[in-house]
């Protein structure tokens, strides 16, 4: 018997879908504006989100039997968590099951824009310039100084394969203890030093009202002459404008990014124009073994949720210790 109705935004790994499908009637939804969400979810037990689109408290209030929210990633931004919490509905997401794979991802951008690996590429396989080789002049990574804006699961998976190339490692993390930093032989400090020190700053912190723009021109000033910059956390977390400014000036060497403010970006994005930039398409956490963790992760905690079991990776807790403010369960339906 499949008594519930579970509704997704985009395709997940097929090992997921089973879990789901063990319990649940799957849906995708034909788009992810507001307004699809709304008809399309009117009727659904629970509703699986990934990257594109938001889940708004008007979509939350047309779908009476809506139990869970699940977001196919770490961070949860795209989800208004106060308003569910506030309606009873239970947000999951999956922490952790991609750390590793973005910390791969940071590392790859890093020595990319700093060997200008990309740019040579094109021009040996494009353009046949074999004499390219005198003109992109690379960086050394081995040995320098990396700061680590963020110093979270990803952070810390940054820094462990930082000391493989002998970097010193600086941290910037005010809810991270130092001896948790320590752990993994990073050093913390304030943004400035970071900043003013270091000859790579990696972000990677959730957006927040603290974080949102927290790279604007006075930080981007303040970097070491020829550093660059790395995000592969949220685009929002960089003024975009002040960091082509910086690059175009030549106070920063590159920056190597996978989001960005508006996604999809503008085509006519300025940073797509500089030769001193590498670009990936927000997808340093897709690989076949990464996003197979990811969807049985959230489609375990959506079970568990319907099942009325404890979720292991809730976003808002607090609705699970007051269970007379959880939505309660339908009926199952045959």
């Amino acid at each position: 018997m499949r008594g519930f109705r579970v509704l997704l935004t985009e395709e997940i790994d097929g090992a997921g879908l089973e879990i789901l499908r063990g319990l649940c009637e799957v849906r995708f939804a034909t788009g992810v504006s507001e307004e699809t969400l709304m008809r399309e979810g009117r009727d659904v037990d629970a509703l699986v989100i990934r990257a594109a689109g938001r889940i708004t408290a008007k979509i939350m209030d047309g779908a009476p039997g809506l139990r869970v929210v699940a977001r196919h990633g770490a961070g949860y931004d795209n989800i208004d968590v106060e308003a569910a919490t506030e309606r009873g509905i239970v947000v999951v997401y999956s922490p952790g099951t991609h750390s590793a794979t973005v910390a791969d991802h940071t590392l790859g951008l890093m020595i990319a824009v700093a060997k200008r690996i990309p740019q040579a590429h094109d021009a040996l396989r494009l353009e046949g310039r074999w004499q390219v080789r005198k003109e992109y002049i690379g960086t050394d990574v081995t040995g320098k100084t990396l700061g680590i804006v963020g110093l979270g699961r990803i952070g810390r998976e940054v820094a462990k394969r930082a000391r493989g190339f002998d970097m010193k490692v600086l941290c910037y993390d005010p809810y991270v203890e130092k001896k948790r930093a320590g752990e993994v032989g990073a050093e913390p400090v304030d943004l400035e030093t970071l900043l003013r020190e270091s000859d790579f700053v990696t972000l990677h912190v959730p957006i927040t009202r603290e974080t949102c723009g927290l790279i604007g021109e006075r930080q981007l000033s303040l970097m070491k002459p020829g550093a660059y910059l790395i995000n592969t956390c949220r685009g929002a977390v960089v003024d975009e404008k002040a960091l082509v400014k910086a690059l175009t000036s030549g106070r920063l060497a590159g920056a190597a990014l996978d989001v960005f403010d508006k996604e999809p970006p503008d085509p006519a994005n300025p940073l797509f124009k500089l030769d001193n930039v590498v670009v990936t398409p927000h997808m340093a956490a897709h690989t076949r073994e990464a996003l197979q963790r990811m969807a049985v992760s959230v489609a375990e905690d959506v079970v568990r949720v319907l099942r009325g079991e404890r979720p292991i990776n809730a976003a808002n807790p607090r609705v699970l210790e007051c269970p007379s403010r959880t939505r309660p369960a339908r009926s199952l339906r045959s």
